[in-house]
């Protein structure tokens, strides 16, 4: 073994002298870590204290810390007038001395020593610019939230006695007391007639969708989506193993007669809709296809998942309901978000099914989210109780149908014949079809050299198709002004 007074200790020990871990840790981790990569083996004489101190330039007592830590720990063993040395397994190839250069003890592994599935379908669509001008898919504006206040209900939930028992209590069925004016809240908004029995209260639309897909969809099923759909929500039936169909949509919102061609041809599993607002295109499934779709479920045996993702979002009148409210035979499963127009915080998804489902519901989400978020649950039942929610909603709907009808214009007046498009009766984006060919991934990338980043999710570019999806309820009149001014210089130099 080589003498302890060789092995060059200061070039794999780093002592950060700013660290909040005090140094004699931070020294006895790092030994630690050495005898587990084996750069200090079975057997090696460490230095006396003396002589340790010295090579590191710490104190003495310091390093009779290190010792006491390696010892209380089982790394080293000392002898009598003979010294501290490493214990363990002796080890078949250890590490040479003139290797320590080459084992920085400071670095992570780079890869694994094992080999794992990788998965391309789950690669993450999302861009990140600096741009200083955004256009999106239509996400509410945080500068419209009243954070204040919202912290306020939290705060005083934290302060009370009697909530001081949620901090240490795992419920993954979530807060009784937010489930309970929840589905009051659904049932006098969107003609819900449910129960807390029927809610399961999740992070987001997207592990909602991801707890169905792993209950009620196996390899090789079949599901049905809009021929333009949520790309999120393709990823993760396409992680499922399922074959996607795409079926065609209208001003009306999705054809109910291809369905049923549809299930003549094969056994359909499930229909994934966005009824409220087809995602993308914005448009409304009218009160007779809703019918129709519901017949057709019944009659096939196929499940109707439909998603709600921006319900709250409504301007020129009231909203066709859920087809969750007149669903009497139990096919359709209703997810939605809750407190969307609110900070992200503050905002969570839900999933609405029959008792039976449910219960098998609530074993999936107890192994991915068992701990839930009951403190923040109970503020939002909290803020559902006292109305504030409400009060809230309608004050910002008057801001996003503003800025709805003022990027409208902007579109018209800058763009004219070049586009076509319909004013949304709710929802935060437009859908604006090309009258004119146009390469929109080129169209981004000019836009981008101007500050003004078109993420390529928003673009929609086939033989038969040239379209965007542009979002307006993040944007006050200087952006909107600002970032049409730029879209709209790009696309006529684009054409010219």
């Amino acid at each position: 073994m080589d003498s302890p007074v060789r092995i060059p200790y200061e070039s794999f020990i780093k002592i950060d002298r700013k660290s909040e871990t005090s140094i004699y840790l931070q020294i006895a981790n790092q030994l630690i870590n050495s005898i587990q990569r084996g750069v200090l083996p079975f057997g090696t004489k460490l230095p006396g204290t003396r002589t340790f101190s010295e090579m590191l330039e710490i104190h003495r007592n310091t390093a009779v810390a290190v010792y006491d830590e390696l010892s209380a720990q089982g790394w080293t063993e000392s002898f009598p007038n003979k010294g501290t040395f490493v214990i363990g397994k002796d080890q078949e190839k250890p590490v040479k001395v003139n290797d320590f250069e080459q084992n920085n003890l400071q670095n992570y592994p780079i890869t694994t020593g094992f080999s794992f599935k990788t998965s391309n379908i789950l690669d993450n669509p999302f861009e990140h610019s600096d741009c200083e001008y955004v256009f999106n898919d239509g996400v509410p504006d945080i500068r419209l939230t009243q954070i204040g206040q919202h912290s306020r209900f939290y705060s005083s939930i934290l302060k009370r006695k009697s909530s001081q028992k949620a901090f240490g209590h795992y419920n993954h069925d979530g807060s009784e007391f937010f489930k309970e004016h929840l589905s009051q809240y659904l049932n006098l908004s969107r003609g819900l007639p449910i129960s807390k029995n029927n809610l399961l209260i999740t992070r987001s639309t997207e592990m909602s969708i991801y707890i169905v897909s792993e209950i009620l969809l196996s390899a090789g099923d079949t599901v049905l989506v809009g021929a333009l759909s949520y790309f999120s929500v393709n990823m993760i039936f396409m992680k499922a193993g399922v074959n996607i169909v795409s079926i065609p949509i209208d001003e009306e919102g999705i054809i109910v007669e291809s369905v049923r061609e549809a299930c003549k041809k094969q056994k359909i599993r499930m229909l994934y809709l966005t009824p409220h607002h087809h995602y993308p295109t914005t448009v409304a499934l009218s009160a007779q296809r809703r019918f129709e779709l519901l017949e057709l479920a019944h009659e096939y045996g196929f499940i109707i998942l439909e998603d709600d993702y921006d319900y709250e979002f409504h301007y020129d009148k009231s909203p066709i309901l859920p087809l969750a409210s007149a669903d009497t035979n139990g096919m359709v499963i209703y997810i939605g978000s809750f407190g969307k127009s609110l900070a992200p915080g503050f905002r969570t998804g839900f999933i609405v099914a029959p008792e039976n489902l449910m219960t098998e519901m609530r074993k999936y989400l107890g192994i991915i989210d068992r701990q839930g978020d009951i403190l923040m649950e109970r503020a939002l039942g909290e803020m559902i109780a006292e109305g504030e929610i409400n009060r809230y909603l309608k004050k910002s709907l008057k801001v996003y149908q503003e800025r709805r009808d003022y990027f409208s214009g902007l579109l018209e007046e800058n763009l004219g014949d070049l586009i076509s498009f319909q004013k949304p009766s709710g929802g935060l984006a437009i859908w604006l079809e090309w009258n004119i060919p146009l390469n929109l991934m080129q169209l981004s990338r000019n836009c981008a050299k101007d500050n003004l980043f078109i993420p390529k999710t928003l673009l929609y570019q086939n033989k038969g198709l040239t379209a965007m999806r542009l979002g307006f309820g993040d944007l006050n009149i200087e952006e909107m002004n600002k970032g049409i001014e730029v879209f709209s210089k790009n696309v006529k130099g684009l054409i010219s």
